[in-house]
Parts: structure tokens; sequence; C-alpha cells
């Protein structure tokens, strides 16, 4: 059980990665202020060296992680081309972004609480990407 909760927990993990990676490539070009468009690379950056992380643990398990699932990566990117089709602004990047953390939180603390005899490694390391989150929509909030 501590196995399979490890593994599917991490994988969640990797899915929400390249889905946060992802949604940040998607919007980055669209910004205007240097300093939001900075936070943004960096917190794609921290992304990218948990997925690293993530990804060695994985390893240990010989499991590849996940994709995220496609619908939900489509619904994002449409609407992500609607909003910035109507107004591409800062705050309209700042609010996609802080739905796309907010979402990103939420359905890591259910797989916390889903996956419960995960390791403590990889709780941490979910802990860690929820951190993240949670920072850049902090972070972001002087740009809405």
């Amino acid at each position: 059980m501590i196995e399979q909760d490890t593994i599917r927990l991490l994988r969640e993990c990797d899915a929400g990665i390249k889905m946060g990676v992802t949604s940040i490539d998607e919007v980055v070009d669209a910004v205007r202020d240097d300093a939001f468009r900075q936070m943004l690379v960096r917190c794609k950056n921290e992304h990218l060296k948990l997925k690293e992380e993530i990804g060695e643990l994985l390893d240990a398990y010989h499991d590849d992680g996940k994709n995220p699932n496609p619908i939900a990566q489509s619904m994002s990117w449409m609407k992500t081309n609607v909003m910035l089709g109507m107004d591409e602004s800062d705050q309209t990047v700042a609010g996609l972004m802080t739905d796309g953390c907010n979402m990103g939180v939420k359905s890591l603390h259910k797989y916390l609480n889903e996956y419960k005899a995960a390791s403590e490694e990889a709780k941490d390391a979910t802990k860690k990407l929820i951190n993240l989150e949670e920072k850049l929509a902090v972070d972001i909030r002087r740009f809405l």
C-alpha cells in the first residue's frame, strides 16, 4: 500500500508540475511588467527543479510519471487563449495564474488526503509543490 500510494502521489505531482510549466509558458510572453515576468520565470524554474526531484523518486519505483489530463489541459489552453484574446493585460494573466494555482493547491491537498500511506518523501515533495503554488498566487496578487 505504501509503495502504491507513493507512486500515485508522485504521479499527480508530476502531472501538476507539467500543467503548471505549460501554463506559465502560455502566458509569459503576454506579461508586460518585468517583475511579474521574472516571478513567472523563477516559479517555472523552481517547478522544473522539483520535477527533477520527483522524477528521481519515480525512477526509484521504475515509474515514468504521468502527463496532465488532456481534457483539463485543453480546457486550460482554451480559457487562456480566449481570456488573453479579449484582454492581453497583466491583470488577465494574474487572474488566470491565480485560478490555476488555486486549482493545483486544491487538487494536491485532495491527493495528500487520498494517498495517506505515501512515503514521507513523497508527501514532502507534494508539500513543496503546494508551497510553490501558494507563494506564486500570493506574489502576483498585486497584478490582479
